[in-house]
């Protein structure tokens, strides 16, 4: 069984943006465990959204120079790069679970990195979708 564990975008997000309260320390915390623990896996879709959000939709924003040396130490989780093939199986994710392509596109990554469990806030928490596992680490979290 893998111990690997897909983080979706809105966590890695809580977890740089120190205005978010609760959500922001409890995301850290989890972020924090993946690190010492190796376990983390994120996609280039991810990785893409996480360099527009700390850009634009926190406050305060990152700056280039420190989004681009946050993503540089992301690199060294195993990464799940979005493929031609990885669009087409999102979009029969996207039709038989009846959710949206950009988490179809999550989910998919999360199946094709042999992840378990996907922490996510968008997603359903307990669903699963084939062998993986939504998790919300957020849950009961307000602000």
């Amino acid at each position: 069984m893998s111990d690997k564990r897909f983080v979706d975008t809105n966590i890695l997000v809580y977890a740089h943006d120190r205005s978010a309260g609760v959500k922001h320390k409890r995301a850290q915390s989890l972020i924090e465990q993946l690190w010492n623990s190796g376990q983390g896996v994120l996609s280039t879709q991810v990785l893409q959204e996480l360099c527009v959000n700390l850009r634009r939709k926190i406050q305060p924003a990152l700056v280039a120079d420190e989004v681009r040396r946050l993503i540089q130490d992301y690199l060294s989780w195993e990464i799940v790069v979005n493929t031609t093939d990885s669009v087409i199986e999102a979009l029969e994710i996207e039709q038989r679970h009846k959710i949206s392509f950009w988490d179809a596109l999550i989910v998919q990554s999360a199946l094709t990195s042999g992840a378990t469990v996907l922490y996510s806030e968008d997603l359903a928490a307990g669903q699963r979708y084939g062998t993986i596992r939504v998790i919300n680490p957020l849950a009961g979290v307000n602000a």
